[in-house]
């Protein structure tokens, strides 16, 4: 049946917006009138959304769930429906209970559709810009298997899991961030400004400056006039960068690079890693085939060499490898994955060998991010010491050198 959004005064004069579910607009305008209420607007949600997200949607549009609110949501309908309750009243009561008008209307039109006989995982599968295909992919299987709550459960664990690491890697990065920023603008301001009114009170002098202010001074003139260059060109070339990792061969070869920096290579393979091991795992418990997970799997890898190599396994599987076998002959994954692997072929708990690992790994993830941001800090903070102390020197430098020829 399909889904309409509305526009109505109550008796009271308030204005009401929700989604109704009728025949025709004219039969919704019916509902509303039987409800006291006097339609203003009343339109399609279903044919619009649908077309929306079959074009992929303006790309200025906001999507309907971040990635807490997916997260938040899966719990809510996995709860629902371990509770017994079936998928379409569960739809209809998290669509009454949404706060935001563009939530009920999307979750009305799923409701919508399931109701009228379409499956849920194809229905989510028409909204790709809300609902991953990993997304749908553990949908479908739980729904082939009969067990829906089971996977939505997992599937809730899996996004808030995915959120948290995410979470813990950006409030480590934080602090080193904001130090390197107002150590910049510092340095600027006494590069720009305060060296400059010192070039100018000695300028007149006829004795040689200190090196070290020279060197601040030659410094400042610079940057007061070609700074403006200097930023056109760091500009230019991050547009430029960015444009070529576009190439996906380009991409790879950098990704590749990437993986062998010492501290933050390691970090990005053992969280490629972490996040392949989850989904792979998530994907194996609910019945999807080892072949179709290994596909869905490698799509996660942010670190397209990584991604490569996990397609490469997926095609040594495919003839017929072990999983642990294809995963052990490539040196990016961390040996920890193949071995895990390796104890779950052999005791018949793959999925659960597999979520171990991707435990471990995100584990040591963190981990490495707390070592890295510890050591950053202090660093960053002599660092800007150091910067400040020279430039503090270049200033008292020819000061100190009047005062001793005044006295």
């Amino acid at each position: 049946m399909p889904v309409y959004s509305f526009e109505a005064l109550s008796a009271a004069g308030d204005t009401r917006k929700g989604v109704i579910e009728a025949d025709s607009a004219k039969a919704a305008r019916g509902l509303l009138r039987a409800q006291a209420l006097v339609p203003l607007k009343v339109e399609p949600v279903s044919a619009q959304t649908t077309d929306e997200a079959q074009t992929g949607k303006s790309w200025q549009q906001r999507r309907v769930f971040s990635a807490t609110a997916l997260a938040i949501w899966t719990r809510q309908l996995a709860g629902l429906v371990s509770s017994g309750l079936p998928l379409e009243r569960a739809l209809s009561s998290l669509s009454d209970e949404a706060e935001k008008t563009p939530e009920r209307e999307l979750v009305a039109t799923l409701r919508a559709e399931v109701n009228g006989g379409t499956p849920f995982a194809k229905a989510l599968a028409r909204y790709p810009r809300e609902f991953s295909d990993i997304f749908v992919a553990v949908i479908g299987a739980g729904e082939q298997s009969g067990s829906l709550g089971l996977v939505l459960e997992r599937l809730a664990d899996d996004l808030e899991e995915q959120h948290a690491l995410k979470s813990k890697l950006i409030g480590a990065a934080l602090y080193p961030a904001i130090v390197s920023l107002v150590a910049v603008v510092i340095v600027l301001f006494l590069v720009t400004y305060v060296v400059p009114q010192v070039a100018g009170v000695f300028a007149g002098s006829k004795r040689a400056l200190p090196l070290l202010t020279v060197i601040m001074i030659d410094a400042s003139a610079f940057l007061r006039s070609y700074g403006w260059l200097l930023l056109v060109a760091l500009a230019a070339s991050a547009f430029a960068a960015r444009l070529a990792l576009k190439n996906d061969a380009a991409r790879e070869k950098f990704d590749a690079a990437w993986l062998n920096l010492p501290i933050l290579g390691k970090m990005s393979r053992s969280y490629n890693s972490a996040r392949f091991a989850s989904t792979l795992a998530m994907l194996a418990s609910a019945g999807v085939p080892i072949l179709k997970a290994l596909q869905a799997a490698a799509q996660t890898l942010s670190n397209r060499a990584m991604r490569s190599d996990a397609l490469d396994a997926l095609v040594l599987v495919r003839e017929g490898a072990p999983l642990a076998s294809a995963l052990a002959q490539k040196k990016r994954f961390p040996g920890l994955l193949a071995m895990f692997a390796r104890l779950g072929e052999q005791t018949g708990t793959l999925p659960l060998m597999l979520q171990r690992a991707a435990k471990q790994l995100s584990t040591e993830v963190q981990r490495r991010a707390m070592q890295l941001a510890t050591l950053l800090e202090p660093l960053l903070i002599v660092a800007m010491g150091g910067v400040v102390m020279l430039i503090v020197l270049a200033v008292l430098m020819p000061i100190i050198q009047l005062n001793q020829l005044v006295k």
